[in-house]
């Protein structure tokens, strides 16, 4: 067995997804190698199912501030013997990670962003670039030139308990809180739902608990709807985005994973984001996008023209 690899990735959800072509093109890199990933204690349980990694260690995140907690983490990285890093959140951060591990003695090759490491993605214009190719990029600049398709079998959850229908479609009215323009309204959701439902498309409405008031609004305008907000975890979004004729959502983390798996995908953005960044990829055309400045101001009608062949 080849020496040790670590890869660096936290989150959010749309992140890490964003990364699984990554992590498979490394792992199928470093065939002989124990690969561990570094991430958050949201995807720790998640990603230790995933085949690409041996094991997955959990970064608490220590404030800057913290020298002792940072020092532990210097430590505990620096004992792992890496050969190679690939630092895939390239953050400030996790760059600061480089020289944590180096204070501990550890003399890994580096690919990321950190000043020093031996091989750095170094284009100019990498912030100007989609997620997914500065990423194949950064990779590309460290060696790795095969990347095959991620395989997300392991994704699949048993989703027998929520009895669904045969046809249904998914429904993702939610986004970040702290972003409402990121949203559009959940009475346009409605009217959509009631689309769906007139079409033979049973609508299943994805999300958090916070958001079951979205979900409520949609419910008013479509009863026939399904609300499974608060239901899901992760593998279950995937078994039920697999599941589904199509997709409709904001740009939210769960819409990468419902892209990924597949699913004739319709994603709406606001001039909040730039989908030429971080729109969801799936596999193919299956994805569309459809952009307007202010989401309040997108009628329903218009969503409807634009949906993807169930």
């Amino acid at each position: 067995m080849t020496a040790p690899i670590l890869v660096i990735k936290h989150g959010a959800l749309g992140d890490l997804v964003q990364a699984f072509g990554p992590f498979a093109a490394i792992r199928a890199h470093h065939l002989g190698a124990a690969i561990t990933l570094l991430t958050t204690k949201p995807f720790a349980g998640l990603m230790a199912k995933a085949p690409w990694f041996d094991a997955v260690m959990v970064d608490d995140r220590p404030p800057w501030w913290n020298l002792l907690a940072w020092r532990a983490l210097g430590r505990r990285l620096a004992a792992g013997g890496y050969a190679r890093v690939y630092d895939l959140q390239t953050s400030d951060r996790s760059s600061r990670l480089f020289l944590t591990m180096r204070v501990h003695g550890a003399r890994p090759e580096w690919s990321g962003i950190a000043p020093g490491g031996s091989h750095p993605h170094a284009n100019p214009a990498r912030d100007a670039m989609h997620t997914m190719d500065r990423q194949r990029e950064q990779l590309a600049a460290a060696g790795i030139a095969a990347f095959p398709p991620p395989d997300l079998g392991w994704l699949a959850g048993d989703i027998a308990r929520f009895g669904l229908p045969p046809r249904y479609a998914v429904l993702v009215p939610g986004a970040a809180p702290h972003r409402p323009a990121k949203r559009w309204p959940a009475e346009a959701y409605g009217a959509l739902a009631a689309h769906l439902a007139g079409q033979g498309l049973t609508p299943v409405i994805l999300g958090t608990a916070g958001e079951a008031p979205l979900a409520a609004a949609i419910r008013a305008a479509c009863p026939g709807a399904i609300d499974l907000t608060g239901r899901t975890a992760i593998a279950d979004i995937a078994a039920i985005a697999a599941g589904a004729a199509l997709a409709v959502g904001n740009d939210t983390g769960p819409m990468h994973l419902v892209a990924a798996m597949g699913t004739p995908s319709l994603v709406l953005f606001s001039g909040d984001s730039d989908p030429a960044l971080c729109a969801p990829r799936g596999t193919g055309a299956n994805v569309r996008v459809l952009r307007v400045a202010d989401l309040r101001a997108l009628a329903p009608a218009g969503v409807i023209a634009d949906l993807p062949a169930p």
